[in-house]
């Protein structure tokens, strides 16, 4: 893939995608048209707990922790947030060796995913 069309991918991905260093350092997140938590660029190369509201830094630490010691890969929560239900993932990123290399951040709105019923096996844009 090309560096362009990896960004097209990544910009057009129905998630927020957040990726954190082994530092604890912001490095990259998804620049997608509507974000569930906006970002700015001047994010980038900032430590983590100084991302999020005071009220979550402590989970957010203890997630990171679990993650660097191994003992956890992934944590989720889902949150109401302006009328929408919204799911927030953690992954710890780790190479071959199995070291810490990082987390992934992913968070989705699902409010209309939640609300789906049945089939749909047909195309309706007519």
């Amino acid at each position: 893939m090309t560096v362009e069309q990896v960004n097209l991918l990544l910009k057009t991905m129905p998630l927020d995608l957040t990726y954190v260093d082994e530092n604890d350092k912001v490095i990259f997140y998804n620049r997608g048209e509507e974000r569930v938590f906006p970002r700015s660029a001047g994010i980038i190369g900032r430590e983590v707990k100084f991302c999020h509201p005071p009220k979550s830094v402590g989970t957010v630490l203890k997630i990171l922790e679990e993650f660097r010691k191994g003992t956890k890969s992934e944590s989720s929560f889902w949150i109401n947030f302006k009328s929408r239900l919204i799911y927030i993932r953690y992954f710890a990123v780790r190479d071959a060796q199995k070291k810490y290399k990082g987390v992934i951040e992913m968070s989705q709105d699902i409010t209309d995913i939640k609300n789906i019923e049945g089939e749909k096996r047909l195309l309706d844009w007519d």
